[in-house]
This record gives C-alpha cells, structure tokens and sequence, in this order.
C-alpha cells in the first residue's frame, strides 16, 4: 500500500485513516481490537481520534477513545508502527467547544499522554477554532510541546480559510511550528466550503488534508435511501438532510460507477476522495470486517476521468 506524506513533514500514512470515534461509542474494547487488528494487518498505520471521543454517549466522560486505542497499542506491542492523530480543543466540561488556552492545550496534552499510554503524539492538532485566544499563545505552546518531543507535528480541524492562513503566517513570523494537516468536512456530498474556501489555502502551503465524515455519516454506503432507513443505525437520523434530489441524484451515480468496478458506493465515494489532489487520508470508521474491506478496495481503484466527472454532480 502506497504512503502518503502528512504535509511537509516526513511522516508517512496509508491513505486512509481510521476514525477512532467509534471507539467506546458504537463499539466496546474487545470489537474496538478486532477491527484495529484488521485495519493494520491490511496495511494501514493512520489512526485518528480525539480527547472528547466519545464523550456524548451515555455515561461516558470524554478520553474513552484514547483510552482504548492506548491499551491496545500496549497489548499490541506496536507504538512504533502506527500513527497517531489526536485533538484538543473539544468541550471537555469546560463549557467551551473551541478551547486553545495554554493552560488548556497543556492539560489535555498530559491526559492524551496517559490516556494513549505513550510518551509522544504524532498528530496534535486543533479541533475547532478558539477567537478568545491570541493564535500566537496557541502555537507558543505548541512550539514548547515538539521542542520536549511530546509532540511531532500539529494541524487544524474546522478552522476557517482566513483564520488557517493567518496561523500560518503567525507561525512563520515567529518561527513556531506550522499546521501540516486540516480536517475539513469533505465528501462527495459536502463539498463547496472546502472546495471554494480552504482547498486553495491547503493547496498553496502544501498542507494534507484528512477530511472527516468522509462517508457523509453513512448516507454514501447507500444504506439510507428512504426516510424509512433512517432508523437503522444510531447514526441513521443525521442522514435526513441529504435526502432530497441532489443526494439521490449521487446515489444514482455511485451505484452506477460501483457496478463498473465491481466495488460498491463506500469504496467508490472513498476513491472520489482519494483522487482529489489535496487529500492525504480520508478519515474513515469501521464497525465490522465487511467495513474493513471496504477501505482496502477504496485504495485499489484508481478511477478514470469520466467516472470522476460523473461522481461530481
């Protein structure tokens, strides 16, 4: 499987990374190692979560991701040979979605540390957005934690185009360290804000993009076609807004291009991803085997112009 390099940096990703919200959420520790198993004995190395993950189901308090995606690297013996992302910034009882204080970042840190149970994180990088807090006092700490090794490289999630721009030239100013990666909502569906607002700014500072709900949370497997199908995962609900003509009308083309591939719409909508040159690692989660081999064929298929055109409707 071909690596794919994390911005300007020397890290290498397979190009799909698995979403780690499902962690603790839709699936307990012991299914949660299973597919891990099989996500890096297929090749791929790129994990992606978050400290909040996945503190909005019931009973839990936030860091359940890390925590079991930390015991297994510990069973597993294989810190070394997977890259992980994680992400500060998130409501963690704060009261504050968008939290980049340095006291903040320098808390949570230590906690994805331990949860992680390991002494460096690869990817650190901004969840949302945070205008109470001068951009410079952000990366100052950022700066202190890769000059300790806690941290190898940072990047951004859900940053408007002006306030990433303006980071990095804050960045280079001072000679702090820049963001390499941005996790935008991006898919065949969501597609105009990062297309007309951020993808030039990625493009022009070489900056790799990890989209996220890659699959627009299900709705491009083809799973939801009715409001009937909305009740068939947890997930199902979020689905309503991408049923009306235009959704129907990619459907129409996934189903269409997935029979001349021999492969099917979650592959395919992966693909269409893979194949827009900003994009490093569409993030991607996995409930069940079937889903795993979903991923790997979404990395074999190299899709010709025409089936690229008529995917984006």
């Amino acid at each position: 499987m071909k690596k794919r390099t994390l911005g300007r940096s020397d890290i290498k990703v397979a190009p799909i990374a698995f979403g780690g919200n499902v962690f603790g959420w839709t699936l307990d520790e012991k299914a949660s190692f299973a597919i891990l198993d099989a996500f890096v004995d297929a090749g791929f190395n790129f994990i992606d979560t978050a400290d909040t993950y996945s503190r909005w189901a019931p009973g839990n308090e936030g860091g359940e991701s890390e925590t079991i995606l930390g015991n297994w690297m510990k069973l597993r013996k294989n810190r070394d040979s997977v890259i992980i992302a994680t992400k500060v910034g998130g409501d963690m009882g704060q009261g504050k979605k968008g939290d980049l204080s340095p006291d903040h970042i320098r808390h949570s840190v230590e906690n994805s540390l331990k949860r992680l149970k390991t002494d460096y994180i690869d990817l650190y990088q901004s969840h949302y957005d945070d205008a109470d807090t001068a951009i410079g006092e952000t990366l100052e700490v950022y700066s202190g934690l890769v000059q300790q090794g806690k941290v190898r490289l940072i990047g951004a999630s859900n940053f408007s185009a002006g306030r990433l721009e303006r980071s990095l030239e804050v960045s280079k100013e001072h000679g702090f360290p820049q963001y390499q990666t941005l996790q935008p909502l991006y898919n065949l569906y969501d597609r105009e804000a990062f297309e007309k607002e951020l993808e030039p700014v990625c493009a022009a500072h070489s900056i790799g993009v990890l989209p996220y709900y890659s699959l627009a949370s299900g709705f491009l497997t083809g799973k939801y076609r009715s409001e009937a199908d909305l009740n068939k995962s947890v997930r199902g609900a979020g689905n309503k807004k991408y049923l009306n003509d235009r959704g129907m009308a990619i459907l129409n083309a996934l189903d269409q291009v997935s029979l001349r591939y021999d492969s099917t719409p979650a592959s395919i909508a992966l693909a269409w991803l893979l194949a827009q040159p900003s994009v490093v690692a569409p993030i991607a989660s996995a409930t069940s085997l079937s889903h795993v081999e979903s991923l790997i064929k979404a990395t074999e298929i190299q899709l010709d112009k025409e089936s690229i055109v008529q995917l984006t409707c």
